[in-house]
């Protein structure tokens, strides 16, 4: 009998310190100010409709229908799932016929560098999102002078500000794929 007491108050205490650590962990993330009621970065996602801007480039203007493709590493399916360079290669082959190849890294090898006044809709960005600061992981296309579309691995297919502290530091070059004859 003092065995069966001992091993509910056990339990007892078990529950109590689990109830304490859920309330306690739930209450961090909730009070984190700069994030949304979603838990989306403020500063980094626009929240913007599809129509926001104008439709004076066939580039932004494809680029747009891929609005909310969800994130798929090595995949290029709009609606279905996409990473950024998979999108941006798709994105340009439908529009311009250009072939541009899978990875940021080579996308960026395969573009003309843009000073920043030089840049118009439809050119992309590129960053160094991973380990390595020096080497370009991750594109995006400029829709206009300070927001571009990219798939995001946690939101997929966003439009973002690139003068967003994250962005700033990551930020490699702009760049506008040409034709290789």
């Amino acid at each position: 009998m003092w065995a069966k007491r001992r091993l509910r108050r056990n339990y007892f205490y078990i529950l109590l310190i689990l109830s304490v650590s859920v309330v306690g962990l739930s209450g961090c993330r909730s009070s984190r100010k700069s994030r949304d009621d979603n838990g989306y970065a403020k500063v980094e996602t626009l929240r913007l409709e599809k129509n926001h801007f104008k439709k004076d480039s066939p580039l932004v203007d494809e680029a747009m229908t891929w609005l909310g493709t969800p994130y798929c590493y090595a995949k290029s399916d709009k609606g279905e799932g996409t990473d950024c360079s998979g999108m941006v290669m798709k994105v340009y082959e439908n529009v311009t016929g250009i072939k541009i190849p899978r990875n940021s890294a080579k996308q960026a090898d395969f573009c003309r560098c843009l000073d920043k006044k030089d840049v118009t809709k439809g050119d992309l960005v590129f960053f160094a999102t991973g380990k390595d600061p020096e080497r370009i992981s991750h594109v995006g296309i400029m829709i206009d002078e300070s927001n571009f579309i990219h798939a995001s691995t946690k939101k997929g297919v966003i439009i973002s500000q690139i003068d967003t502290p994250y962005y700033t530091r990551t930020f490699r070059m702009f760049g506008r794929p040409e034709r290789k004859e």
